[in-house]
């Protein structure tokens, strides 16, 4: 192998950290540096570098980040300039750091530290990891200064705090040569830890955990408003007052001293990563002036005064008393469900991009979340149950299900994925009947988002008779009119539902949350595919101005052992390093995607040197979890269905996705598979294994599997027809009599299956050019066709694009998307 890169490369053609080590060193030295290099080359008449193109060159200063150096590599690369060339000029110019450049080192950094923001008391990693022709060796160093001990490729500080915040940077040394990594930044927030907030890892995606909070101070004083978000990589942060960005402030902490009444407004900040954007709370900043008293109409005092004067007032109880009352929640709880993978039914999609997006929107706002994907009718209701357990005095409870799901005599029912066909109330969970328990727990707020069909279910003839308290604490948002189909917009990828769509770019607008539903109603009448097909419906006794946005003042009702318990669900496995006897190392780490869906990941980080192949796959698994060999151990995480999470894990690794974590009976043992080959060996494989128990992770632990195991949601939400009795679960006539009877009724309370509504554009348009596309929409609903005595076919609807720009909707219906019914 060639001690250089090979001569006849053309320079134009060199990789891109090559030619920017080259132009630093080249744009640094003034004696040895780009001009005596263009005088070298003006002097060989093949490449032809005039004194114009020298000026040019020159004039690169004048640009922020612009390299002479680089510019005078593009303009001998246009003309045919090879590294060989390069390096003969470079000897010419004796430069010799320059020349090292175009010659392999034998070292090469892998893996470079990320800058990463995270909470006190929690576990940092840095990772460093390279490769060179002779073993490698590590040294971490903060700022200047070397970090004691640290001389392993991964720098672990347990726990941190935040004189641990700082700039990172690890040399690597392979013989006599030696590389530094990129500087990593790590932002570390004094934040006490609330159970149910943060269940990523930290590659993960950004998570709001700082809120600024509302003042009132006065004027010459001084102002600090502090925000703070963890995640990887590190955020970025810009401070608005009344929606208008404040220079020059793009800290965590916004300090403002001696204040004038200008300053006063309504403050909040963005922050932002290469992927995402989110705004913190929008506060209000009272800016009030000296505060003059008058006594008895004959005496006037300063505020400096006031405190003198019989002892009556003070100048905080004049503040205190210009504070009006603000409403607050003794605890934020929320439970989101959402159910795509139907036994019995026409699978779905969008439910589980809409539970993905609301868990994220929702921590922004305390709230502790669970989200689920594809429960069963035992699972729904022990989901339920745990739920209820944390509501007590005050608490906001929020319920968001997606889903199949029907509406009957005022009485909401949502679908289990493993609900028959047909279904009946007794095969699926009541809304009023969970609203019913959630008003005995005295709540503040019940908030109730249901992303299903409304429609009559023609199977059902039950009538149960809820008796709901008088309350001025509730509120629905139906993503569908009474006997009216919600409908998701259906693509090749992954979208919102129609309703989520708009409620995503709301919910965290701090406004009582009836005036959030009104806009999100006005934005979905606004939404042309689904005029006068699906319109969002709002029903609230609401009669105080809460909104999701109030703080969390705790009361003393507070279940702390079931709190505890409830925080064991959100908690991840520690990431851990495996040595086998070989000497590999492999790190095996974990992110959540869902309350109930794990994700595994494996990395090699060492690698003995006679080792020609290396790599580590997890495998048996219960068979509980019901995974799928052929899903598992992918090189990418859309591989192997991680499509939410993909953007956020780690590269260069193997992954796995462990769904249906409540269906876990016992603590979740796998084993982790390292195979090598090595070259005097002639290349067969060589296999080590280790067993790892990482107990119940996630939702597992409160053992939602168990054959509903209380008795307080199933007593209020079985109806008449029990399962053992109920005409759903008899083969008999009265059986076949529904499902004949179903054959000559439209599917309205399912949504349709993709394979049934695809549409020959050309086809359905014929005669239809001088209309409206929008009057062609209400057209396309054509009654059932049937195929067999035993099938239905549904003629399909108009296809619609799953675009964020509403006005761009006319001009991609051509795309072929297509509406889907809930």
């Amino acid at each position: 192998m060639s001690d250089s890169l090979d001569r006849s490369t053309k320079i134009n053609s060199v990789m891109e950290p090559v030619v920017k080590k080259l132009c630093e060193v080249l744009d640094k030295s003034s004696t040895r540096g780009w001009r005596k290099l263009g005088e070298i080359v003006g002097n060989d008449r093949r490449f032809k570098v005039s004194s114009n193109d020298m000026e040019m060159c020159s004039l690169k200063v004048l640009e922020v980040e612009g390299s002479p150096s680089r510019m005078l590599l593009r303009l001998m690369g246009e003309r045919g300039c090879t590294t060989g060339h390069l390096m003969d000029y470079l000897q010419t110019l004796g430069n010799s750091e320059a020349l090292q450049c175009l010659k392999p080192s034998g070292l090469q950094i892998l893996i470079q530290p990320q800058s990463v923001a995270l909470m006190s008391g929690h576990n940092l990693c840095l990772s460093c990891h390279a490769v060179g022709k002779s073993p490698v060796q590590y040294q971490w160093f903060k700022s200047k200064e070397e970090v004691p001990n640290s001389f392993s490729p991964d720098l672990v500080i347990s726990p941190v705090h935040l004189k641990d915040a700082g700039f990172y940077i690890c040399r690597v040394n392979c013989g006599d040569t030696f590389e530094f990594s990129q500087w990593a930044q790590v932002d570390v927030l004094n934040v006490i830890t609330s159970y149910g907030q943060c269940y990523q890892s930290l590659e993960g995606r950004l998570k709001l955990v700082i809120q600024p909070q509302p003042q009132q101070i006065n004027v010459g004083e001084t102002l600090q408003l502090e925000c703070g978000a963890v995640g990887r990589p590190i955020p970025r942060y810009q401070w608005h007052r009344n929606g208008v960005p404040i220079p020059n402030t793009t800290k965590r902490k916004l300090v403002i001293p001696h204040v004038m009444r200008d300053h006063q407004g309504r403050y909040r900040c963005e922050i932002s990563s290469s992927t995402e954007r989110m705004w913190t709370n929008e506060v209000d900043i009272v800016i009030a002036p000296r505060i003059s008293v008058q006594i008895s109409g004959a005496m006037e005092c300063s505020e400096d005064d006031v405190y003198a004067i019989g002892g009556v007032l003070d100048s905080s109880e004049l503040a205190l008393n210009s504070i009006p009352e603000h409403l607050y929640a003794t605890d934020k709880v929320a439970l989101l469900i959402g159910n795509l993978s139907y036994q019995n039914h026409p699978q779905l999609k969008a439910p589980m991009v809409d539970v993905y997006d609301l868990s994220n929107l929702l921590q922004q706002l305390n709230f502790k979340v669970v989200s689920l994907l594809d429960l069963t009718e035992s699972e729904m209701r022990n989901a339920v149950d745990e739920f209820l357990l944390l509501l007590h005095k005050g608490v906001y409870g929020l319920l968001y299900y997606a889903g199949h799901g029907y509406e009957n005599y005022g009485n909401s029912f949502m679908v289990p994925v493993n609900a028959p066909n047909p279904y009946r109330s007794a095969n699926c969970l009541c809304v009023q009947s969970i609203l019913k328990l959630m008003q005995e727990k005295e709540t503040g707020l019940n908030v109730f988002l249901l992303d299903m069909c409304r429609k009559r279910n023609i199977h059902d003839d039950s009538a149960p008779n809820i008796v709901l308290r008088v309350t001025a604490n509730i509120v629905f948002g139906y993503a569908t009119c009474q006997d009216a189909e919600a409908f998701e917009l259906s693509s090749s990828g992954f979208t919102n539902g129609v309703f989520v769509k708009f409620l995503k770019k709301r919910l965290l607008v701090d406004e009582k949350i009836t005036v959030v539903l009104d806009k999100v109603a006005e934005d979905m009448g606004q939404f042309d595919a689904t005029k006068g097909k699906q319109a969002l419906e709002i029903r609230s006794s609401l009669s105080e101005k809460r909104a999701l946005t109030d703080p969390i003042l705790p009361g003393d009702s507070v279940d702390l052992a079931h709190s505890r318990q409830w925080a064991k669900a959100h908690e991840l496995p520690e990431a851990m390093c495996l040595t086998f006897d070989c000497g590999a190392q492999i790190k095996l780490g974990f992110a959540a995607e869902f309350s109930n869906v794990l994700v595994i990941y494996t990395h090699i980080i060492k690698k003995p040197v006679d080792m020609s192949f290396c790599q580590a796959h997890v495998t048996d698994f219960s068979q509980d979890l019901d995974v799928d060999p052929k899903e598992m151990n992918r090189e990418t995480p859309e591989e192997t269905g991680i499509y939410l999470l993909s953007s956020s894990l780690p590269q260069h690794c193997l992954y796995t996705r462990i769904s249906s974590l409540q269906k876990l009976r016992d603590e979740l043992v796998f084993t982790v598979c390292l195979q090598g080959t090595f070259r005097a060996m002639d290349d067969d494989p060589v296999h080590w294994t280790k067993s790892i128990n990482i107990g119940k992770p996630l939702i597992a632990r409160l053992d939602l599997h168990q054959a509903m195991r209380r008795n307080s949601c199933l007593q209020t939400c079985m109806m008449p027809h029990s399962p053992s009795h109920s005409p759903c679960h008899s083969p008999g006539p009265e059986h076949h009599h529904h499902l004949h009877h179903r054959l000559h009724q439209a599917q309205d309370y399912n949504r349709l299956s993709p394979q049934h509504h695809y549409l020959d554009i050309c086809e359905r348009l014929q005669g239809a050019v001088g209309g409206s596309y929008y009057e062609n929409l209400s057209q396309c609903h054509c009654e059932p066709t049937y195929d067999s005595p035993g099938g239905l076919s549904s003629s399909p609807s108009i296809p619609i694009e799953a675009s964020d720009d509403i006005n761009e909707l006319q001009t991609v219906f051509i795309n072929s998307l297509q509406l889907q019914q809930q």
